[in-house]
């Protein structure tokens, strides 16, 4: 009887532990994303392995979607070609990934208007603070669900370039 209580036990502990929480760390296998692409007016961005798109999203935008982030709080999302250059496990946003505005043309434009220009645009989920947000709400970030940045978060490395498009 001994034996058959210990063997209950270890399933009873294998099958909670099965029950945990999911992680939010996923794994892919599959061709390596090449380029990122936004499409701001069509709130779409795509992953591509060189011309064969592997996913699309539907994205939400900074409050102020439209042109070009000139300045700090403008909630604009940048327009160029920019690169994927940091990873946050730890975001507020759920994950996220940096893109590296500005880059010395934005600092350039910024200086010459007496402006700051800003920083820390991200590729980022909703997190438990902007779950039910709707339409553009980020500071000038590309905004996708917290499920499609687990996805996004596990295809996209480091130095992968991003191509915003107005």
């Amino acid at each position: 009887m001994s034996v058959f209580r210990t063997l209950f036990a270890v399933a009873l502990v294998g099958l909670l532990a099965a029950c945990g929480t999911p992680s939010k760390f996923r794994s892919y296998h599959g061709p390596e994303v090449t380029q990122v692409v936004v499409h701001k007016a069509a709130r779409r961005m795509h992953l591509y392995h060189h011309d064969q798109r592997l996913r699309s999203f539907r994205i939400q935008l900074g409050g102020n979607p439209f042109g070009h982030k000139q300045r700090e709080w403008d909630q604009r999302t940048p327009e160029g070609d920019y690169i994927i250059d940091r990873r946050n496990p730890n975001s507020a946003f759920h994950l996220s990934l940096g893109i590296d505005y500005p880059n010395e043309e934005d600092i350039a434009r910024a200086e010459a208007n007496g402006w700051k220009p800003g920083g820390d645009i991200f590729i980022h989920g909703r997190g438990p603070r902007f779950k039910r947000a709707r339409g553009d709400w980020t500071d000038g970030c590309i905004a996708v669900t917290d499920r499609q940045m687990e996805d996004i978060y596990a295809m996209v490395r480091d130095g992968t370039p991003i191509r915003i498009n107005p």
